[in-house]
């Protein structure tokens, strides 16, 4: 918006500084050639008593052929001298603009050097409408394209007002805004942004199902049979009160998977926790193909919608902080 304010008072003073300078280059033409064109003062008073109200000064009677004559030549010089001013006029407009707009742009590269810390809208790693018919592409363009977009948008005005914040990753912008339960005006928007990234990533076409390998055995280990685990993280998602998500998280001191449910925005980092999985439970998540039925919406999610392979490289990471012994996660 400052931008272009900006932008229409430049205009409106390259105009008026046009127009100031047109103004006094006609202004001193004018008087110029009034003192061209006047003759020298002549001895009779009665002669020069007489003007004309279209010559600058009256030649006497006995000279009216040798002022016709001058008169031609005069008026000659006279569209010489305009074409001349004109020139110069057009010479001084060009080289004035040209300075103006080096100038604005030298201004204009001053303020972008201003440290901002943005960040982008990251797109689902499937098209909209690849988890059909379990999540609807309308569903997609609504939570993806309007909420998720809002919540980026509205980060990046909180932080181009304070260069505080630049150059976080976005984990460590969650977890600096959360500040350690005061949470900053920044953190909701923040994030907001990395669940959103997270939960698109958790999902899959053709997801759903069991996992393989080490995460299942994992899953076994700490919930004593992949049924339980199934039914903790359901129970979870079916009395979270209000909004909020549903996590499968890696928990360092434990050392072991665990079902855990946060309200709002709030999000497993802010304990250091290591999330694997992630389920939306806001309202915008699942009402345009489920409406107020959660419960179907869950067991979607968990039939066919979750990525168990992304799960797998999520433990494959987290055992690079955390000692899991037995069993090995293997890298997908």
């Amino acid at each position: 918006m400052w931008e272009r304010v900006r932008f229409v008072f430049f205009i409106f003073y390259i105009i008026l500084k046009i127009l100031l300078l047109l103004f006094f280059e006609i202004f001193h033409f004018i008087s110029f050639s009034q003192l061209l064109n006047c003759p020298k003062r002549l001895t009779d008073n009665s002669d020069m008593s007489l003007f004309s109200s279209r010559s600058h000064c009256l030649l006497p009677s006995s000279q009216t052929s040798e002022k016709k004559e001058k008169d031609g030549r005069n008026l000659d010089r006279e569209q010489k001298r305009w074409i001349v001013v004109a020139v110069i006029l057009l010479v001084r407009v060009v080289i004035f603009c040209s300075l103006s707009s080096k100038r604005r742009m030298f201004q204009g590269s001053q303020g972008a050097s201003k440290v901002v810390a943005y960040y982008g809208l990251q797109t689902p790693p499937y098209k909209l409408d690849a988890l059909e018919p379990y999540m609807s592409k309308r569903t997609l363009e609504m939570h993806w394209g309007e909420h998720h977009r809002c919540y980026v948008e509205g980060l990046n005005k909180h932080l181009e007002k304070s260069a505080l914040l630049y150059g976080y990753t976005m984990d460590e912008l969650v977890k600096a805004t959360y500040n350690n339960g005061n949470p900053l005006p920044e953190f909701n928007n923040a994030a907001q942004v990395w669940n959103h990234d997270f939960f698109w990533e958790s999902m899959q076409p053709g997801g759903g199902d069991m996992p393989e390998l080490g995460v299942l055995k994992q899953i076994e280990k700490d919930f004593g049979s992949f049924t339980n685990f199934r039914e903790k993280f359901i129970e979870a998602a079916l009395t979270l009160f209000g909004s909020g998500w549903v996590w499968l998280v890696l928990k360092r001191e434990e050392r072991r998977l665990e079902v855990i449910k946060t309200s709002n925005a709030i999000n497993p980092l802010v304990w250091d926790d290591i999330p694997i999985v992630s389920l939306d439970m806001w309202e915008h998540a699942y009402y345009l193909d489920y409406k107020n039925d959660k419960a179907k919406y869950v067991n979607v999610f968990m039939n066919h919608l979750v990525s168990w392979n992304v799960a797998m490289s999520r433990m494959a990471r987290a055992e690079a902080f955390v000692n899991l012994g037995e069993p090995n996660i293997p890298i997908a």
